[in-house]
């Protein structure tokens, strides 16, 4: 599949622009501190954070108990602060 259509098939649900948009303006953040920020459970929250890694538009780091997510690729942030001006 083409790496464009993978990237706007996985931004293409509300809740992944939203964690995309956390996480351009916040760096890295722990997936409790994103779990808290958008009150989901966490089985929902690890499923949206997969479909964004499989895209390869985050990446993740393991420190003792805690997975912090951050964006894999920072040329991500213009065309999410485009998308975010459409409203």
């Amino acid at each position: 599949m083409d790496k464009k259509v993978k990237i706007l098939k996985a931004l293409a649900h509300p809740l992944r622009i939203e964690i995309v948009t956390l996480l351009s303006t916040s760096g890295e953040l722990c997936v409790c501190v994103l779990q808290n920020t958008f009150d989901v459970k966490q089985s929902n929250l690890s499923q949206h954070l997969k479909i964004l890694k499989e895209a390869d538009i985050l990446e993740s780091r393991k420190d003792a108990a805690w997975i912090y997510y951050k964006l894999k690729n920072q040329k991500i942030v213009p065309f999410m602060n485009q998308l975010n001006d459409l409203e």
